[in-house]
């Protein structure tokens, strides 16, 4: 099958944005590719190596491309006018996209379906949580280490990004055992896992987009937590307005914790309702949140009567641990 392919350059901190707009546009499948450079600082703080000889792309410090794939049918200027208005207009909200370029070419499915594959390898993220793709051998390094399997196909979460592998760290922080998580923007499923592998003992997994909901089943199934993972297609909202029985979301509201790995953006529209959805002292860890939006969802989660108790970073990116009072 033939697909469009539609490129865009632009920088890592447009990242977030230009994929949701390439996804609001359609796209089939989103691809990133962020610098290879040396100079990116990494985090060693469980020993992770990393080659420090030869920087596996060419693309400079603080740059990414991000790639679209459209149905061959599609229209691809159409697509590019559409988009490129929008992100002309991220600097009206303090994102600075660089000297954006776009190019569009037609590829075949098998060039992009599965090539990043090459790419994604198991990775250490927390003292007890290692990512290991389902198509890679990893022996764990002790009894206490948990193994995420891990196929995200066309979702996003593969723990490579500093907003997920952030979340996975906080959440391991902040479960101790037994809590009842909704995460919301689940993708590929990858905090509803980990959440699971920390020791909370149902987790309701909700996504809008269709693949995700798939993707996030797919990987619940192969890490054996059907009984205590529940994965629909729905946002926050509807969860808590549905007037209909409940007893199919697989976790009691209020709950103890809500984990959101999404835009600040979006984070920002259901403040309110993350704060219904918890119990008293429950823990909300918002993620995603570039390093210029920090002060907007602070403001705003102390606004709604969080207390913010923790401020996790990783890179440019921020993570809230807030509280509901």
């Amino acid at each position: 099958m033939l697909w469009h392919e539609l490129t865009i350059h632009t920088t890592e901190e447009a990242v977030e944005m230009i994929t949701n707009f390439l996804h609001e546009a359609g796209a089939g499948g989103v691809s990133i590719e962020e610098s290879g450079t040396t100079n990116k600082k990494r985090d060693t703080s469980l020993g992770q190596w990393f080659d420090e000889v030869v920087p596996f792309n060419d693309i400079p410090e603080g740059f990414a491309v991000i790639k679209g794939y459209f149905d061959e049918t599609v229209n691809l200027d159409t697509i590019r006018d559409e988009i490129a208005p929008r992100v002309d207009e991220l600097k009206d909200f303090g994102i600075d996209a660089g000297e954006v370029r776009y190019e569009m070419k037609t590829v075949d499915e098998n060039e992009w379906a599965t090539a990043w594959k090459q790419y994604f390898k198991p990775i250490r993220v927390s003292e007890r949580l290692t990512i290991k793709p389902t198509w890679e051998t990893y022996t764990p390094e002790s009894d206490q280490e948990s193994i995420i399997e891990l196929d995200p196909g066309m979702a996003f979460g593969t723990g490579a990004h500093p907003t997920t592998s952030l979340c996975l760290r906080t959440l391991e922080m902040v479960i101790k055992g037994g809590e009842e998580v909704i995460d919301v923007g689940t993708g590929s499923g990858i905090l509803s896992i980990g959440a699971a592998h920390l020791g909370a003992s149902r987790i309701l997994a909700l996504d809008l987009d269709p693949v995700a909901v798939s993707s996030a089943k797919e990987n619940t199934r192969l890490n054996g937590l059907e009984d205590r993972i529940t994965v629909k297609e729905s946002d926050l909202l509807s969860v808590l307005t549905d007037s209909s029985d409940q007893s199919d979301l697989g976790v009691t509201l209020p709950v103890h914790i809500v984990v959101a790995n999404i835009l600040a953006e979006v984070i920002l529209l259901f403040v309110d309702d993350v704060y219904q959805a918890l119990q008293p002292g429950g823990a909300y860890i918002a993620s995603g949140i570039y390093k210029n939006k920090e002060e907007v969802v602070e403001k705003a989660l102390i606004a709604a009567g969080f207390e913010i108790t923790d401020i996790c970073r990783e890179d440019d990116w921020v993570a809230f641990v807030a509280r509901k009072n």
